[in-house]
């Protein structure tokens, strides 16, 4: 297992330590399934699957706390998330960041997202029972998913968490098959991973995203996880001149705090649990042409 090294000059801090000056919440609202798509909601309505009531007055809370930033649920079990976008928007760029999820805590980080609505690229950060970490999940991109693991928690004799493990896809709540591994360029072995996650602890996460329909690229603790190429990813109903109207070649940052839905409930974010966030800091790589 060999791990990258970076050259770190260049970069600018997103966090001052102190304020959120420079990021805004907003709830967590849905919009179109795929570009030019029917509505999340309307398939919720076809599924029989009830719809949030009125998320857009529930959005998370997000406050700051001895230098990290501390996103959890508005009121602990409530079941509504939200989002902490960037107030500026990026093109080509290297992101930075050090994140410490409780367990289980469903969030991620967001790239190329729109301001007020919620597509975008996701690199996940599923910190729970069946998830995957630093693979891609693509939010009103057709829900494409391209991950190259799962992990589930290891307990000791007595039952308690102590850490992460691989998941089995013969028993996973949301099974990792080869055709989502297959989406990827490149994906690591989950063994390499547990070797370098550190449990209840801070964990670096790095994302490079270069191209107008981006090549993303992740690494945790410097270990290369994940390759996605957007522009040539082959998933059901995945447009990639669709998406590329419908983004752009740039767009906000943001995190997430995940909401209790009807699949997961309480597995997917825990009452009472947060994600933290510090040293987050860019690299400007500059801005890829969107072509005529």
């Amino acid at each position: 297992m060999n791990l990258d090294t970076f050259d770190d000059k260049g970069f600018v801090s997103l966090f001052d330590g102190n304020s959120l000056t420079g990021w805004h919440p907003a709830p967590r609202i849905y919009g179109t399934v795929r570009p030019g798509g029917p509505h999340l909601l309307d398939m919720f309505d076809e599924r029989g699957i009830a719809r949030p009531v009125e998320p857009e007055k529930h959005p998370a809370v997000w406050h700051i706390e001895n230098g990290y930033i501390v996103g959890e649920q508005e009121e602990p079990g409530c079941g509504y998330g939200g989002y902490l976008v960037s107030d500026d928007t990026f093109a080509d760029f290297e992101l930075v960041l050090e994140a410490r999820p409780d367990w289980p805590a469903d969030t991620g980080i967001m790239l190329r997202r729109k301001r007020d609505s919620w597509e975008g690229f996701q690199v996940l950060l599923d910190h729970r029972e069946s998830g995957g970490i630093a693979g891609f999940f693509g939010n009103g991109l057709a829900s494409f998913s391209a991950v190259p693991f799962a992990v589930v928690s290891k307990k000791d004799a007595q039952g308690r968490i102590i850490g992460l493990t691989a998941d089995d896809p013969a028993t996973s709540v949301e099974p990792v098959t080869q055709e989502k591994i297959d989406r990827l360029s490149y994906a690591a072995d989950v063994n390499d991973f547990l070797k370098v996650w550190r449990w209840d602890d801070w964990n670096e996460i790095r994302i490079r995203c270069v191209g107008a329909l981006p090549v993303i690229t992740t690494w945790v603790n410097g270990l290369k996880i994940a390759e996605l190429n957007t522009e040539t990813l082959d998933s059901p109903d995945y447009d990639p001149a669709a998406v590329l109207e419908s983004l752009g070649n740039r767009g906000h940052l943001a995190f997430e705090v995940h909401d209790n839905d009807a699949t997961f409930g309480e597995a997917r974010w825990g009452t009472g649990a947060q994600c933290r966030w510090r040293n987050i800091r860019i690299k400007d790589l500059g801005e890829t042409e969107v072509p005529a």
